[in-house]
């Protein structure tokens, strides 16, 4: 099946033969469903701290800064922006030249008001001689959008979402990246130091590293702080191969194997490369201006400070266990931790000799552990927190996709239907063990938990393999809580007219 040309394909990127087959089994068995127990809700698996227990969350989280530990804040940040601009790439190459539809009158009524208005209204001096309010008057909308999408404007149909220009200021406009920049500021610097770490790919990291470059020295004097800043990308290991509808490799027209990205979930190799104590994970797009920041500062240091004080009980567990003589009374508060705070439910664990016990709750406490924000369903797309069964039939929470559940269940279905609560990709983690050694991140991904979905190259029809997702699959075998945080932390730009919403109105 596999030439020689095949196999140095292979070696290139750093894949085995062993992967490949796999791969190939995977897309011939698909992926099991999981096994629900319940939809995560306030009091069975959410945690909804009073104001008295956030204020005690953020001054242990200010504790634990002041002892210097290593804090990361970690951005995916490689995903284009052409999504966000679907309605006007459809505009652009559609049939009338004027708005029609609600999307396109919003935007043309308000242009003014995004961030980007001003380099925009450059573009288009530069390409046609007249700024926008011109064109709009000659009823030239399409070279607006022109102007805004190509590469002899601004781009923007082609740059991430991190290098475009997303809130506006009185002496400047702000990116993504920027805005994650103040937010290390404000909660995540240890010692004076500030770690941020964007994964990018490699046709945009100049780009970004520019950016840093020209704008680190004032974010750095204006918050008295020294910034790292490092880049990454997905690793072409990661990749995964490309299948035909039968489930063969699928070849490129000069009969290479075809390999695509393995999804976020291949950011779980780049996550356990990080030399950090805590490591904070947000997506490039839910950012806010200044005003609005407090919100966020305050919630990031609640389930960090709910992260640091679980850790904090975990190791002592850890080193009591290390330690021997072990009596019931403290076995049993162990149980109750481990069932209570960590929500994790073992069957049959009253049954347990206490060799066995021991043994059971050294496997779970010594493992990741993060603090999950999840924000009230408001019908947005994506996962949502459940108590579902592992491999082992424990139970414990999980973020998990529409893709992960049976939708021919109807108590499943119902439960997702139902669920109270969303996932925003809101996590603080901790990837140390209790005696400071770096987890083996890759070692607690669930391989079951990945996908398969349909796409094309060429006009031929072809199967991808998705990675086990990076906060779903990939942080299967993690210690999790969830935490409800308020609706305003969420604020994700989908679409350009996001941009239009209150929240990212500076």
């Amino acid at each position: 099946m596999f030439t020689s040309d095949d196999l140095q394909q292979l070696a290139d990127k750093g894949i085995s033969l062993q992967q490949i087959e796999h791969q190939l089994q995977q897309f011939r068995d698909g992926f099991p469903y999981l096994k629900l127990r319940a939809a995560a809700a306030i009091d069975n698996g959410i945690v909804a701290p009073s104001d008295t227990e956030c204020q005690a969350f953020v001054e242990a989280w200010n504790a634990y800064k002041a002892e210097g530990h290593h804090i990361t804040k970690f951005v995916p940040a490689s995903g284009a922006a052409s999504r966000m601009f679907k309605n006007m790439f459809e505009f652009r190459d559609g049939d009338h030249d004027a708005p029609v539809t609600d999307f396109e009158r919003n935007y043309f009524d308000n242009i003014e008001k995004f961030a980007f208005y001003p380099a925009l209204d450059d573009a288009c001096q530069v390409l046609y001689g007249e700024g926008v309010d011109a064109l709009i008057e000659e009823g030239r909308f399409k070279d607006i959008v022109t102007a805004m999408l190509d590469d002899e404007g601004l781009n923007y149909g082609q740059l991430p979402k991190g290098l475009l220009q997303f809130h506006a200021y009185d002496d400047c406009a702000r990116t993504p990246l920027e805005e994650h920049l103040v937010e290390a500021a404000l909660y995540a610097t240890s010692a004076g130091q500030a770690d941020v770490h964007f994964t990018v790919s490699a046709e945009h990291r100049e780009l970004f590293e520019e950016l840093v470059d020209r704008v680190l020295p004032e974010y750095s004097s204006k918050y008295g702080i020294q910034y790292h800043v490092s880049f990454s990308e997905q690793k072409p290991s990661t990749d995964t191969l490309a299948a035909t509808m039968d489930n063969e490799p699928f070849r490129t027209d000069d009969g290479r194997l075809l390999f695509r990205p393995g999804g976020h979930g291949a950011l779980i190799q780049n996550l356990s490369d990080l030399d950090s104590d805590i490591v904070f994970i947000k997506n490039i797009d839910n950012v806010v201006p200044d005003r609005l920041k407090p919100a966020t500062t305050l919630w990031k240091q609640v389930i960090a400070g709910i992260l640091v004080n679980t850790q904090r009980q975990v190791f002592d567990y850890l080193r009591r266990l290390d330690e021997g003589n072990i009596g019931q009374a403290e076995l049993q508060e162990m149980c109750h931790f481990l069932h209570h705070d960590l929500c994790t439910e073992v069957p049959g664990i009253n049954d347990l000799s206490e060799p066995e016990l021991i043994e059971l709750l050294r496997t779970k406490f010594n493992r990741p552990i993060r603090v999950c924000g999840v924000v009230k369903n408001v019908g947005e797309p994506g996962g949502g927190p459940f108590l579902a069964f592992n491999a082992d039939g424990s139970v414990s929470p999980q973020i998990l996709e529409s893709s992960q559940i049976d939708v021919h269940n109807p108590a499943y279905m119902a439960m997702f239907t139902g669920g109270t609560h969303f996932n925003p990709v809101d996590l603080v983690c901790a990837i140390r063990d209790y005696q400071g050694n770096r987890f083996d991140l890759p070692r607690y991904v669930d391989p079951a938990t990945g996908f398969i979905s349909f796409k094309s190259k060429n006009g031929k029809e072809l199967k991808a393999l998705e990675l086990p997702g990076l906060w779903n699959g990939a942080m299967s075998d993690w210690s999790t809580i969830f935490v409800e945080v308020p609706l305003e932390t969420f604020n994700p730009v989908k679409t350009v007219n996001d941009l239009l919403r209150p929240q990212h109105q500076a």
